[in-house]
């Protein structure tokens, strides 16, 4: 059976509703196994910047800490359902250590490559990828060279700040815009490339067109239908072993409006599980 962590962490968004992550997070919870489920205690309050410049880095830092102690004392896979794309970076940093080549799977209509010098939030959400690839701040970042870019394929991607599109080219990820991904033999083929032994898959619901799910906090049109994502996961996975996951990004407006996205939130978790 696979295990869950819920980590409903939201200190690491921008938006003015950010606090209702929590709400997702809790929501998809409820629809999983409960004896499969570990929750984290996320601090509610929203934490000092510490001179950082990452918005509520205190918290962050707490949060980061027990989420990596957490997985560092369970079996792979585990599913972390978040919460902000911030909740990605520790797994990852837990999988890359274990595995002899991690291959990462980005899936997000944002990029997430600013860092602290380059955001206009301090939204260390915005910053998740930049961290896992080494640049940020103590005790947020992974060391640098623990992910290669050569091992991260970004997907799905297709709201990129002005500072992001040039870092993205510079930095040298494999990028596979949404319409490539009509195809799972695409992103299937670029995971192979890099020879895993492992593979860890982020995939932030803001991935799926708004009009298949509607509880994310920054939709952007033209995005992947639920079945697409579900077949792209699936190709990924024949090619190397899942060693870990993160569903970010459900912030739903109200009970009943998470309850219309869940069917196709389960889906997607049943592709990971």
């Amino acid at each position: 059976m696979a295990r869950f962590l819920i980590v409903p962490q939201w200190q690491g968004s921008p938006s003015p509703r950010a606090m209702q992550l929590i709400d997702g997070a809790q929501a998809i919870a409820g629809d999983l196994p409960r004896n499969a489920c570990t929750t984290i205690d996320v601090p509610l309050e929203a934490g000092e910047e510490l001179e950082t410049g990452v918005h509520r880095y205190s918290a962050l830092l707490r949060t980061s800490e027990i989420v990596a102690a957490t997985l560092s004392a369970e079996e792979p896979p585990v599913i972390v359902v978040g919460g902000d794309c911030g909740v990605s970076v520790g797994p990852i940093g837990v999988a890359a250590r274990r595995e002899e080549r991690l291959a990462v799977v980005w899936f997000d209509a944002h990029p997430d490559l600013h860092t602290a010098s380059s955001s206009h939030s301090g939204a260390f959400g915005g910053m998740a990828l930049s961290a896992v690839l080494g640049e940020g701040p103590e005790g947020l970042a992974l060391e640098p060279g623990l992910v290669a870019p050569d091992r991260i394929v970004l997907a799905g991607a297709r709201d990129y700040d002005a500072e992001e599109e040039p870092r993205a080219d510079a930095i040298g990820l494999t990028i596979l815009d949404a319409p490539e991904l009509a195809s799972p033999d695409a992103l299937a083929a670029a995971v192979r490339a890099i020879g895993p032994t492992g593979v860890y898959i982020h995939v932030d619901l803001d991935v799926l067109d708004p009009a298949t799910l509607t509880g994310v906090m920054a939709p952007v049109p033209f995005g992947l239908s639920v079945a697409e994502l579900v077949a792209a996961i699936g190709a990924v996975r024949e090619v190397a072993p899942l060693v870990g996951a993160t569903i970010a990004g459900f912030a739903p407006s109200s009970p009943a409006a998470a309850g219309d996205d869940l069917g196709a939130i389960l889906r997607v978790v049943g592709a990971l599980a």
